[in-house]
């Protein structure tokens, strides 16, 4: 009966050990076969925009890298918040990312009361892009030449000086309100039905003032249409906008702000699979050509070990942080 009862014990411990064997040989066998099909990123935006382009010029990079198509999914919608929420609820196989936007996995929780997800809890962190950082923006006949000048007479005159953004919640409207809220001053919100529509009353002297990112005002710039006066990144531009200072130089000493973007899985994925993409994504940040060629645009490269997927994470939490209490300041609230 003793030995009967080994035996049975025996024979169990074997059996559960087979099956954590079974297990780990699965996991293993599912992240060595990744990616055996094309890998979706939903995009939370319109075809076309710059998070968009920017989401496709890396998923085809990412994609030779893997071996396999990364096709981009357009789900655009309530400032990205559909999007992101269909993302979290994606199976977390491998093979369905979010592309990631510091407004709707950053301002989002701040400016919406009812949220279908959560950026922290219900998303790892696989990558991060670079960030592109934002151009403060006048009319060429201005007479602010200089943000000290703009701030000044902000102060000099609270609410007389308007600052156009791309609607209520975007990253021109929120960076606006930080600006507002460093330097201490009160200015007019006029918010527009997109970016398109408030340059064009930038560039009529309808508004006073704007943020832009700096790759997509470049143009304008370069065409002599509008003025930049400040920077939002910590370091000078030089050859795309020579001359122009940062804000942190003088005007607002610190002061530092860029459109950020990363890539997403829903919470689950297979580390290996996240590990894969990262390492895949670093190999592709190897192309000089490429990488000098983004730096051109206005969009900023960053130190290698900020790309890392617990970075990203922890950037996510800061932001969600940081613009609940500009977002309350400001009073901005979107339903």
């Amino acid at each position: 009966m003793k030995i009967a009862k080994a035996w049975g014990r025996t024979a169990a411990l074997a059996a559960a050990a087979a099956t954590v064997l079974l297990g780990a040989a699965a996991t293993t066998a599912h992240a060595q076969a990744w990616p055996n099909k094309p890998v979706t990123w939903i995009v939370p935006f319109a075809a076309g925009g710059p998070t968009d382009a920017m989401a496709r010029d890396i998923a085809d990079k990412v994609g030779r890298q893997i071996g396999q198509a990364i096709v981009i999914e357009n789900a655009a919608g309530a400032g990205g918040t559909i999007g992101a929420g269909k993302a979290a609820k994606a199976t977390p196989d491998g093979y369905t990312f979010l592309v990631g936007h510091m407004g709707y996995m950053g301002a989002a929780p701040s400016l919406y009361k009812k949220l279908s997800y959560d950026p922290v809890k219900d998303f790892d962190g696989v990558f991060r892009f670079p960030d592109t950082p934002l151009v403060l923006l006048v009319p060429k006949s201005s007479p602010y030449k200089t943000a000290d000048a703009l701030i000044a007479a902000a102060k000099a005159s609270p609410g007389k000086i308007n600052f156009g953004n791309a609607g209520v919640g975007s990253t021109s409207h929120l960076i606006a309100a930080l600006f507002e809220s460093r330097a201490g001053i009160q200015v007019t919100s006029i918010s527009y039905k997109g970016a398109a529509p408030a340059m064009n009353d930038l560039v009529g002297g309808q508004v006073d003032a704007m943020f832009d990112q700096s790759n997509t005002a470049l143009p304008q710039v370069q065409g002599g249409r509008i003025s930049p006066i400040a920077l939002t990144s910590l370091t000078p531009m030089p050859q795309q906008y020579p001359g122009v200072a940062p804000l942190a130089d003088k005007a607002l000493p610190g002061f530092e702000a860029a459109t950020w973007y990363g890539l997403y899985a829903p919470k689950g994925v297979p580390k290996d699979v996240v590990a894969k993409l990262h390492q895949a994504y670093l190999k592709a940040l190897a192309d000089k050509d490429w990488t000098a060629r983004m730096a051109s645009q206005g969009i900023h490269l960053l130190p290698e070990a900020q790309y890392a997927p617990d970075a990203l994470a922890r950037h996510t939490a800061a932001e969600v942080a940081k613009w609940r209490k500009v977002a309350a300041d400001a009073k901005i609230q979107i339903d």
